[in-house]
């Protein structure tokens, strides 16, 4: 045989000098759970490794992870019941637990990038992503509260906006509120194809965030359908999104790859709290190797066309030295 692909396999450093996808700690971002009080750092069941912090744990762990080279991360604010409402009319107000939080994270550590999270349902007395009337979602008028709350988080220093909430027309509405207010440096990663899946409820339980009644399959995507998503992404391209994101990731690595290939901009995919519990409680079971199955997870998603990987197993990569293995 005059050709035999296995001459590139041969040895570790034939096939590292061939391979074609690289992972790196700047594609990585780290999202965080953030609840009040002092000194507390509880572990979402879940989840096993993700904690939920509150500010001054959130600084200290922000601190670690900037010191092993990761240096992005989304917050999400985990809210009493108390303080949510029909109008989730605590997510903008000043000095909330989010905005106390972002502010805390940029004032310490400026070389941070913060991302942020734009949506109704973590302070939604409704556990919806938009006002609930008659059991319908508002699409118009939510629009006006997730731009409340996309200023606030601008003006308490989130260097990226991620809206979440797959209201139609947002990212056009939040980035003129932004504009008109001077942030036109801040950018907009849009949750573009976020599909209505089984694979949140972890996540859901870290925030206590779920509906209180129905589902979200009225705004989110229906997981049957591709081509949709190329109307999503044409129409968040058109309002000024820098950023296109695929949620989840591994059943969607056909979206990611589909976006990548249409468009310019950079995609981002979110590797969801469903998809790290199931490797995790099958790492713990010894059905599968944790590193392994790791790596192979999170190349899978940049050799579909992602340069950014929210991720929850980003920061045990590179405290393990994964990456350089």
């Amino acid at each position: 045989m005059m050709i035999r692909p296995r001459r590139n396999r041969k040895s570790a450093v034939i096939r590292d000098m061939v391979q074609e996808t690289q992972l790196q700690a700047a594609n990585l971002i780290f999202p965080l759970f953030i609840i009040e009080g002092n000194n507390q750092k509880t572990e979402v069941k879940s989840m096993p490794g993700i904690y939920r912090y509150s500010i001054d744990n959130l600084l200290r762990e922000v601190e670690s992870c900037l010191n092993l080279g990761l240096k992005a991360f989304d917050l999400f604010p985990n809210i009493e019941d108390s303080l949510k409402d029909k109008y989730a009319t605590i997510s903008y107000q000043k000095d909330n637990l989010y905005l106390r939080a972002i502010e805390a994270v940029k004032k310490n550590f400026p070389e941070a990038c913060v991302v942020t999270d734009v949506a109704m349902d973590p302070y939604s007395s409704d556990g919806h992503d938009g006002i609930v009337e008659n059991g319908e979602i508002l699409n118009d008028e939510t629009l006006e509260i997730l731009g409340k709350m996309a200023l606030a988080h601008a003006e308490s220093g989130a260097d990226i906006i991620a809206p979440s909430d797959m209201m139609d027309g947002r990212i056009g509405y939040i980035r003129q509120v932004l504009d008109q207010n001077g942030f036109t440096n801040v950018s907009l990663m849009s949750y573009t194809a976020k599909y209505a899946s089984a694979f949140y409820g972890p996540f859901r339980d870290a925030l206590n965030s779920a509906p209180k009644s129905g589902d979200k399959k009225s705004y989110q995507m229906n997981p049957a359908n591709v081509r949709e998503a190329l109307i999503e992404a044409q129409l968040d391209a058109e309002e000024g999104a820098d950023f296109l994101m695929v949620k989840p990731g591994l059943p969607y690595l056909d979206v990611v790859k589909m976006l990548h290939d249409n468009f310019d901009l950079p995609i981002a995919v979110y590797n969801v709290s469903g998809e790290y519990a199931m490797l995790k409680a099958a790492a713990q079971n010894g059905w599968l190797d944790a590193e392994r199955s790791t790596m192979e997870t999170l190349l899978s998603f940049r050799r579909a066309g992602a340069t950014a990987i929210l991720t929850y197993h980003a920061k045990e990569v590179l405290a393990n030295g994964w990456l350089t293995r």
